[in-house]
Formats: C-alpha cells, structure tokens, sequence
C-alpha cells in the first residue's frame, strides 16, 4: 500500500538511496530540511520528492512541532534519518506522531559523546577511560594533576566524522587538539555543547558492527573491519565487510554492541557501533550511531550480504515485521577512500578503474581547483572505488592494486 513517508535530510548518498528505495515501493517521500541545505539539491533528487518542509534545525524543539504539524498535515506513516545530527530530532518526531522510533528521552546519548559514555557505562559497555572537561583551564589542571596520560584522544562532544578528533602523543599537543575540537563545524548551526573529550587511547584493531533493532530486539548483520590512519588524526580510509574472526573475538564484539544499543535507547532502525578489539581478545566501545553506517557501508551489505539495508530500514519505520536473511554465497566487499598528503589545489586524478561487475562504484567527489590536503577528518576523502568478490584476500589486494594505480595530481600553493 502507498503511503506518504518522511525522510529527515534528503541530501547525501545514503539518504538519497533511502529516498530512491521509498519511491520504487509507491510511497511518496516528503523531506525535511533547512533553507540552505535545499538550496543544494540537485534537480534529479527535486524531481523524487513529493513535498519538502523546510525548518530550522538549530532550533531543535519548533523542528520538531514543524516536523509533527507536516507530519500529520500529509498522513505520514513512516519517518526516518541516516544524518547524524537529526537521530536525537527524529526520534522525538517519531514519538510525537506514534510512529516506530527511539528512546526519545535516551536518544541524545546516541548523538552528544559526553553523555554517551556516561549512558555507556551505566549500561555496563567497556568504553575508554572518560574525561569531560568544560574549559582549557580545566584540562591544564587536569594536566598539572597528573591525571591525563599520553596518548590520549581529545574530542569533541557534539562532532562526527572524526572531525576535530586528535591522537595526543605530549603535553605539547593538548592546547591545540582542545583548540581543534572546539573548532570542529555543526551542521545546520545547531546549538553547540562546548565540552570536550579527554579519552585513553586504547590499543587495538578496529571494527564498527552494523545492527538493526526491531521492537528492542537488535538483529547484527555483520561486523565490518575498518582501515584508518595512524598518526594524530583518525581518519577511515577504507571499509571490508564482514569481517571474518575467530568467533570468541566475534561474540565479544557483538556482545558489546548489543549493550550499547540497549544503552542509547535504540528501539527500532540501524545502528553502526565502532569497537577496538584488544590484542587479548577484549573488545571496547569507541562510539555509536543511531544510523546505518556511512561510508557506502550500505552499499558494501548489499553486494557482500545480499540485503537492502534501504528496504529494511523503511520496513521498520513502517512497522512491518523484517526477517533478515543473508544470501548464500559467502560475498565480500570494501571501499577505499582516495586521499592526497599534498596541499592545495586538485588538478587530476588518474588511474581510476573502470566500473565492471567486481568494481561496481567509481567516484571522484572533490571537484577540480577545489582546495584538497591531508585528511584530517573524513571530510577530507576525495572519492571512493567499492571492489566486491568472494574471496577476501583476493579482493582486498585488488582494492590495493587499485589504489596504487591511481595519481591524484595538486598544484602546490595556499589554500584559501
């Protein structure tokens, strides 16, 4: 049956896919944004649109009344959300219009880092050692005290896509890696909490496990290995899916996950926990969305699992009951980010494969003359190759066979 459905953002890869899914099943897909936000659309994503309602996120409580007026104006049977900074707006919208959603009074704990590891803890998750520090006083104090160790992980409290995170090695980086989070951007100028996080660094590989919820009960769709930088700032360079682990390390894993989700309050719709797993086989929890995974992590279940996270999301929200059953076959795929350590402006990016059926999704994002340089923040990937198969080694060497034949070419000069 078609029936009108929200979607909180329209813009970005996975919304637009979430938006495409809704349309191919009849229901007419309404978005909610802000005024500049629309302004980016693209004709393409206008034409898929049955309506649009544009707010002011930074004035979360009347987004909120505005979203729950449209809502009931159109008739709306499902909302949902795979922005970071609108988990919190949606589940309250759901829970004002009584449609399937999250916690509504938890459901910050899923979006403000300072409050998740309080909520993570409670909750009995095995999170890093947490220091929240309101001001630069306070954290030299801290410092003066003995009580932060190196390396230690400085973040902010309201960021995502490990924007203005940093890995301190000194004393001497702390000023600036405090400096760094409380400049770290809010999307739709949405009202900013000003503390930042003082964390262990903990030692480990890195995983984020991709989950969806239903009624309270959490289905884990796979475990995804992740490939990040090394030095002061972590970036996620690459995504393979699933990982396959000895399957102590996988039920501690999914052990943790499972308490986080319970933790922020996830009731119904995808969650993407990020973990380190310890040299000794435990495992700790670094953060967690109340959202599908970025990152065409979506993309990466389709062609690996054989599910359409798209469709399952949207059966959720619609409250139909979802039974969830990979594909046989064994599949597995990875996306590799493109990057450059050069500074200044893009010139060329060569080498890039074509698409074919094991390379399906080649993508050059940042456009020419754009100013480009190291990344500092997932903001900073210039593009994307997905390579999928059947055997793990054979595709993650071909993903870096790739990457090595490509050139991305900067005329050196200052950015503006």
């Amino acid at each position: 049956m078609s029936v009108p459905v929200l979607l909180l953002e329209a813009a970005g890869p996975e919304s637009e896919a979430l938006a495409r899914t809704a349309v191919a099943s009849g229901h007419p897909v309404h978005a909610v944004t802000d005024a500049a936000t629309l302004a980016t659309y693209s004709g393409e994503l206008r034409q898929l649109l049955a309506g649009c309602l544009v707010t002011d996120f930074a004035q979360p409580g009347q987004a909120v009344a505005d979203i729950t007026g449209y809502g009931r104006r159109i008739g709306v049977k499902a909302l949902l959300t795979v922005n970071e900074y609108l988990t919190e707006v949606a589940a309250c919208s759901c829970a004002a219009l009584s449609l399937p959603g999250n916690d509504p009074e938890r459901a910050v704990a899923a979006r403000n880092k300072a409050l998740m590891a309080t909520a993570l803890e409670a909750g009995h998750v095995t999170v890093p050692s947490t220091t929240v520090v309101a001001d630069l006083r306070e954290l030299r104090d801290l410092h003066e005290a003995g009580a932060v160790g190196f390396p230690c992980v400085v973040k902010p409290a309201d960021g995502a896509g490990s924007a203005g995170v940093t890995v301190v090695a000194s004393p001497e980086g702390l000023e600036p890696a405090w400096h760094a989070a409380r400049a770290a951007r809010v999307m739709y100028g949405m009202p900013r909490d000003e503390r930042v996080l003082v964390q262990e660094r903990v030692q480990g590989r890195e995983f984020s496990v991709e989950s969806v919820t239903q009624h309270d009960v959490a289905t884990h769709l796979c475990i995804t290995r992740k490939h990040t930088t090394d030095g002061s700032h972590r970036v996620e360079l690459g995504h393979a899916l699933p990982a396959r682990l000895p399957a102590a390390a996988e039920r501690a894993l999914l052990e943790q996950a499972g308490r986080a989700i319970a933790a922020v309050g996830v009731r119904n719709g995808a969650t993407h926990t990020e973990l380190l797993l310890r040299p000794d086989g435990r495992c700790t929890v670094l953060e967690i969305g109340a959202r599908l995974g970025a990152g065409h992590i979506g993309v990466l279940i389709q062609h690996a699992l054989g599910i359409d996270p798209w469709r399952t999301l949207w059966d959720i929200a619609l409250g139909r009951r979802v039974t969830i059953t990979p594909a046989p076959g064994g599949g597995y795929a990875t996306v590799r980010f493109l990057t450059t350590d050069q500074e200044g402006q893009l010139v060329t990016v060569t080498g890039l494969p074509e698409v074919t059926r094991t390379i399906p999704a080649v993508r050059v994002r940042a456009a020419k003359g754009s100013d480009v340089g190291p990344a500092t923040s997932n903001r900073g990937r210039l593009g994307h190759v997905i390579v999928t198969g059947h055997d793990p080694r054979m595709v993650d060497e071909q993903a870096d066979r790739i990457l090595r034949q490509i050139t991305v070419t900067v005329a050196s000069g200052s950015r503006t």
